[in-house]
């Protein structure tokens, strides 16, 4: 007879800033964006677990095993005049796959935004990753092509400091 395996998430513990830099490495290598990770355990134990911490993050452990993680911080709607949370990563082992660990860690974090009267729940994810997309319209989750997403970092970031 087959056994139900639990799936047990919790928060992050400052203990575990190397493994989540390691599952941070792997999910990298799968986005095909391994040469932009510099972080470092020392910099996300700061991240998370510092004084002036910004972020947080939990960790989904099956048989005591760690087999995925989701990055989480909060920002702010004006018009909805609250905080949002919004997921910056989510990483599911391979093997784990299909399992429901990835449901457990949304679900989780969903339950974690209604008690926080989050107004909104909220991520991205990369146009090409097909099984992701997937996986989150499953839930209700919808795309938001109404909106362009920008960044700036490295040195067009100093120049406009700079002006």
């Amino acid at each position: 007879m087959h056994q139900a395996t639990a799936i047990e998430i919790t928060p992050a513990s400052p203990a575990d800033a190397p493994l989540l830099l390691a599952m941070i490495k792997e999910l990298a290598e799968y986005e095909k964006l391994a040469h932009e990770v510099s972080a470092t355990a020392a910099g996300l134990h700061q991240s998370l677990f510092g004084e002036r911490n910004s972020a947080a993050a939990i960790v989904a452990r099956v048989n005591g095993k760690p087999v995925g993680f989701a990055l989480y911080f909060h920002n702010f709607s004006t018009f909805l005049g609250k905080h949002g949370l919004y997921l910056e990563d989510l990483f599911v082992t391979p093997a784990h796959r299909g399992s429901g660990v990835g449901k457990s860690l949304l679900a989780y974090l969903a339950k974690l935004a209604i008690s926080r009267d989050c107004g909104r729940f909220e991520w991205q994810v990369l146009d090409w990753n097909e099984p992701a997309r997937e996986f989150y319209e499953s839930f209700g989750a919808e795309a938001n092509p109404a909106w362009v997403n920008y960044r700036i970092s490295g040195e067009a970031l100093r120049a406009l400091a700079e002006r």
